[in-house]
């Protein structure tokens, strides 16, 4: 249980700007659903196996607060760190994480949002799916240029994503500022023919913390960037939807 909570942890609480999921658990799979209070990120995710102690739909709030638990010293070694439930309605669902160190005297409880509540505060939003024109397979050497880029131009929240000649490209200001602009990725197959722009925070976040073997990240004239990564334990998708045309 440790293992998927901190999986989940990194790859929200730990971006900056997604504080707390949604989780729905089937018998037959795990989804975790997040989004940015601004709506500039939306993150979908479904775990590779299902977990049964998470059967229901609940939310977890404050997830500073679950990584600080998480990261305890007392919850290091041998830690019995376990869901627990209540009957709600004739219905068994989960109320939260009990932590307990393994010498039984130092424990934490974590609560979960009720199904009510977390639905009201997120409600779903359902990606109507784009064409990926672009799709490539980011590098590290391409997210370290991204990342001097970004610390060039810190006045620029956003940058504009194109295709020259085979070539992915990102700018960062204009003629009338100080600017940057830096190869991405080569030998790319689709065209960007549009002037869309990105946040440049949670796209450089999003990647700084995935596996570039594992990450896929694709791009589209409609308006949509989706980076889709798979942490090992489950595989998340990022849907982060253009900023100005």
């Amino acid at each position: 249980m440790k293992d998927i909570l901190q999986d989940i942890v990194s790859h929200t609480q730990n971006l900056g700007f997604l504080t707390t999921v949604k989780v729905t658990g089937e018998e037959s799979k795990t989804s975790i659903f997040s989004m940015a209070d601004d709506r500039s990120v939306i993150m979908e995710a479904e775990t590779h196996n299902p977990y049964a102690d998470m059967i229901g739909i609940f939310g977890m709030p404050q997830l500073n607060k679950l990584k600080y638990l998480l990261d305890g010293s007392e919850y290091k070694e041998d830690a019995k760190i376990s869901i627990t439930t209540a009957d709600r309605n004739g219905e068994t669902v989960p109320v939260g994480i009990h932590f307990e160190n393994k010498d039984g005297d130092f424990k934490n409880d974590y609560r979960f949002m009720n199904m009510e509540i977390i639905n009201e505060k997120m409600k779903t939003v359902k990606f109507r799916g784009a064409n990926w024109n672009v799709t490539v397979v980011p590098t590290l050497a391409g997210v370290q240029r991204m990342s001097f880029q970004a610390g060039a131009n810190p006045e620029h929240p956003t940058f504009l994503a194109k295709t020259d000649q085979g070539n992915l490209k990102f700018s960062f200001g204009d003629a009338s500022s100080h600017a940057g602009e830096f190869t991405f990725a080569t030998d790319v197959e689709g065209t960007l023919d549009r002037g869309w722009t990105w946040p440049v925070l949670p796209i450089l976040s999003i990647l700084k913390i995935a596996d570039v073997n594992n990450t896929k990240m694709s791009l589209s004239n409609d308006g949509a960037i989706q980076i889709e990564l798979d942490s090992g334990l489950a595989n998340y998708k990022y849907i982060i939807p253009a900023q100005a045309a």
